[in-house]
């Protein structure tokens, strides 16, 4: 009998223990360190997340010619690409941390990085996790803290001598021209708060809106490949097929085709558009219009009849240039193999088709 009360109390447990457990208890499993590790690179204002290591402008100045200069300038002050990250501020800004030329009423022509940015950390953290473009989160640590100290001097926030390290961050801070620029709106932070902004949304019986109020024109549908298969394989699909027409109904009327899926993560030598998605080639350059770079059509249209092109071409690629499209510079790709850029080399050659 106290057997049988044993094994009739252990699987009433077992039951409510289960019905407890939310649906989805048995899904998946819990993160490793070393995987949290990986996505927790985040650095704050006070610093925390920061990895230890040191950077000089000297050095910091060598990597941004390599691998900055082609997109901001060499100087950080090219709007031909980007607007520019340095200009704006004075010695007066740094001594008093608010940039005189944000104010009301100034006629300074365009915002630049250090007119905006408040905290050197937001800097670094972005250098470290989204440059360069085409390559990011390819910088050492100590890349990024001389990348970041080069800014700072074209800025005069550091002396052109100078180190920057984790040691030292903290004070470079109290030199960042609009350290005392961000406005503390408490209610976004209080859970009975109130946003900064206010609208009226209808949501019981609204009338029936058709109308499509923002769309990319026909030259820029397929700028960047089809946005349908770059979409992670996994989760909502919002990446429409742009090698179909735009469509002229509401989005969700007619039925999604199923997003494609990549069979692996590195694509195959003779894989044309995987590889210039796999390599961030349509981050400057579009299929048929200028982005950063010009179009791929607008390369094979230039060259048409060169000798050689395709040997041409594949040097380009991978070794990188100037001045055939202007005064922006093909950064080198050299992450690419030989046979990987002649492939690309003889898809623009055939005209980019």
């Amino acid at each position: 009998m106290r057997t049988l009360l044993i094994c009739l109390a252990t699987a009433l447990a077992s039951a409510t223990a289960l019905a407890q457990n939310p649906p989805w208890h048995e899904i998946g499993r819990d993160a490793t360190r070393a995987e949290v590790k990986a996505w927790d690179i985040d650095v704050r204002p006070d610093f925390k997340g920061l990895p230890a290591g040191s950077g000089s402008v000297k050095q910091g100045e060598r990597l941004w010619d390599a691998q900055c200069a082609s997109c901001h300038g060499s100087f950080g002050e090219s709007n031909e690409v980007f607007t520019p990250i340095v200009g704006g501020t004075t010695k007066a800004d740094i001594e008093r941390g608010r940039v005189k030329n944000l104010e009301p009423g100034s006629t300074f022509p365009q915002k630049t990085t250090m007119m905006k940015v408040a905290t050197v950390s937001t800097l670094w953290d972005y250098i470290n996790r989204a440059m360069p473009w085409n390559a990011p989160k390819s910088l050492t640590a100590d890349e990024v803290y001389a990348v970041t100290a080069y800014i700072l001097s074209l800025a005069e926030v550091v002396p052109a001598d100078f180190t920057l390290s984790d040691r030292n961050i903290a004070d470079v801070q109290q030199r960042m021209p609009n350290r005392n620029g961000m406005v503390f709106y408490e209610p976004l932070w209080k859970v009975e708060g109130k946003g900064d902004v206010k609208n009226t949304a209808c949501m019981k019986d609204c009338p029936v809106d058709p109308t499509i109020r923002s769309a990319l024109p026909d030259f820029a549908r397929d700028a960047h490949g089809n946005i349908a298969e770059q979409n992670r394989v996994v989760g909502p699909v919002r990446g429409a097929d742009t090698t179909q027409p735009a469509p002229t109904a509401p989005v969700g009327s007619t039925p999604r085709a199923a997003p494609v899926v990549v069979a692996s993560a590195k694509p195959a030598a003779n894989d044309v558009k995987a590889l210039l998605a796999a390599n961030s080639c349509t981050a400057c350059h579009g299929m048929t219009q200028k982005v950063v770079g010009p179009g791929f059509t607008e390369i094979a249209l230039k060259h048409k009849g060169q000798e050689r092109l395709e040997a041409y071409l594949a040097v380009k690629i991978r070794e990188g240039g100037v001045g055939v499209f202007g005064a922006v510079p093909m950064p080198a790709q050299p992450q690419l193999s030989a046979a990987e850029a002649a492939t690309i080399a003889r898809w623009i050659a055939a005209g980019a088709r």
